[in-house]
Parts: structure tokens; C-alpha cells; sequence
């Protein structure tokens, strides 16, 4: 029984690993994509028009709001993956007992 739920537990960690990999991927190509984006403003706006100005200021507003709001998300779900592996070890432990 112990070697199968240590084979379950293993499996289960490497499917987290490898999907944390891919999620960081994703992040960094979107990151690099919003990147383009800003830069490419940058460059091609003009700011002697009010409304480019206007655009510019309401965009990196929004960016903060969505990164705080995110920053927040990845707080949260931290916290509560750790409480959960907390949980299983002392399950663990009182089994062990």
C-alpha cells in the first residue's frame, strides 16, 4: 500500500512540475507579447495628441490593476497549496502513528 500511494504521489508531482513549466512558458511568451505591444505605441504614437496620451495613460492603469489583481490570484493559490500539503504531511504523520 505504501509503495502504491508513493508511485501516486510521485506521478502527481511530476504532472505539477511539468505543468508549472508550461504555465511559465505561457507567461513569459505573453509577457513578451504585451512587450511588443507597448513598445510598438510607444513608437508610434504621437504625443502632441491628447487622446494618444489619454490611450497611453488608461493602458499601463489597466496593466496595473490586472498585475495587482494577478499578484493577489498567485498569493492566494499559493497559501492554499501550501495549507493542503501541510494537511496531507500531518495525515501522514497521524497514519504513521
Amino acid at each position: 500500500m505504501e509503495h502504491k500511494t508513493n508511485e501516486i504521489r510521485e506521478s502527481t508531482l511530476s504532472r505539477i512540475e511539468r505543468n508549472e513549466r508550461y504555465y511559465k512558458l505561457a507567461f513569459i511568451v505573453a509577457a513578451l507579447v504585451e512587450v511588443g505591444f507597448i513598445a510598438a505605441f510607444l513608437l508610434l504614437a504621437d504625443f502632441s495628441n491628447r487622446v494618444h496620451v489619454l490611450l497611453m495613460i488608461s493602458s499601463f492603469a489597466v496593466y496595473t490593476i490586472i498585475g495587482a489583481g494577478l499578484f493577489a490570484l498567485g498569493l492566494h493559490v499559493s497559501q492554499n497549496t501550501l495549507r493542503i500539503l501541510n494537511a496531507i504531511e500531518l495525515s501522514e504523520d497521524i497514519a504513521e502513528k
